[in-house]
C-alpha cells in the first residue's frame, strides 16, 4: 500500500508515517496488502480477519540504498524467513520472486530461483507463489517448475506491453497485478484522460485505475498511496464504470 515518499529506491522520507495510509484502507474495506518485504516491517499487526500479505524476494537493499539482486537458494531461504519474523507469521499467503532489476525486465532463467521457492512451500512456509518483473517466457518457465497464482509487471494506460500476457493468464486464471498502474515515478498524462475524466466528474488517476479494472478480470490493483486522501482517491476508481466510447478513447493512448 506504501507509494512514493514512504518506500521506493531511494532512503525513506523519515517525516512520513507510512502506517498512516497502511493502516486506512482496511476501514474502507480494502483485502490486500504488498510487497511488505521489499519495503520495510509491516504495519498492520494484529491483522484484519479476512487480510492477504504478499512479500517479495529476490533483491536485497544494500548500504547504498540500491537493490541488488539476492536469488541464491540461502539468500532465498533467509529472506522468507525474515519475513515470517518480520510479520509475525509461521505461513506467508503469497511470495514474489522478482526477477529482472531496477531497471526492468531482464532475459534469463529463473527455473532455479522457483525450485527453492518451491521446496519452501512443500514446507508449509508460503502458500502460494508468484513472479514479478518477469518476460512471457519467463513466465512459462516458472509455472513448468512450480503453480503460479499472479504475475506482477509494470502496466498502465501508456505502458501496455504485456496486453498478450494479460489475455493469457486470464484464460488460466492467473492473478495480473500492474505495478506502477498510475505512472509510477512519471505520473500518466494526457488529453484523453483528462477529457474522460472531466466528462465523468472525477480524477484522472481514478479514470487510469478504472480502466484497468475493465480491462481484463484477472487484474488486481496495487496503487502505492503516501497518504489517506490520494488513497480514498484510488479507491473510487473501483466504483467508476467507464462506457464503450470512454474505452476507445482511453485505448488510444497506449496505441
Amino acid at each position: 500500500m506504501a507509494g512514493h515518499g514512504i518506500f521506493d529506491n531511494n532512503p525513506p522520507r523519515r517525516h512520513l508515517d507510512p502506517r498512516r495510509p497502511c493502516t486506512h484502507p482496511f476501514r474502507l474495506r480494502c483485502d490486500a496488502a504488498g510487497r511488505t518485504g521489499s519495503y520495510g516491517p509491516a504495519s498492520l499487526y494484529p491483522y484484519p480477519d479476512g487480510l492477504h500479505l504478499a512479500t517479495k524476494v529476490g533483491a536485497e537493499r544494500d548500504e547504498q540504498d540500491g537493490w541488488p539482486t539476492a536469488r541464491e537458494p540461502e539468500q532465498l531461504r533467509r529472506a522468507v524467513g525474515e519475513n515470517l519474523e518480520t510479520l509475525g507469521l509461521d505461513t506467508l499467503d503469497l511470495v514474489y520472486f522478482r526477477a529482472g532489476d531496477a531497471q526492468g525486465t531482464v532475459p534469463g532463467p529463473v527455473a532455479a530461483a522457483l525450485e527453492t521457492l518451491a521446496e519452501l512451500q512443500q514446507e508449509g512456509l508460503i502458500r502460494h507463489l508468484g513472479v514479478s518483473n518477469v518476460l512471457p517466457e519467463q513466465v512459462a518457465e516458472a509455472r513448468s517448475v512450480a503453480s503460479i497464482v499472479a504475475v506482477q509487471n509494470m502496466y498502465n494506460l501508456a505502458f501496455r506491453r504485456d496486453d498478450a500476457l494479460i489475455d493469457s493468464l486470464a484464460r488460466d486464471g492467473i492473478a495480473y497485478v500492474p505495478f506502477s498502474p498510475l505512472g509510477g515515478f512519471s505520473p500518466l498524462q494526457s488529453a484523453a484522460l483528462s477529457a474522460v475524466a472531466a466528462r465523468l466528474g472525477t480524477t484522472p488517476m481514478s479514470v487510469a485505475l478504472a480502466w484497468l479494472l475493465q480491462r481484463s478480470p484477472n487484474i488486481l490493483l496495487i496503487p502505492g498511496t503516501s497518504s489517506a486522501a490520494h488513497l480514498r482517491e484510488n479507491i473510487s476508481g473501483a466504483s467508476l464504470e467507464l462506457s464503450a466510447g470512454d474505452l476507445t478513447e482511453l485505448d488510444s493512448i497506449g496505441g
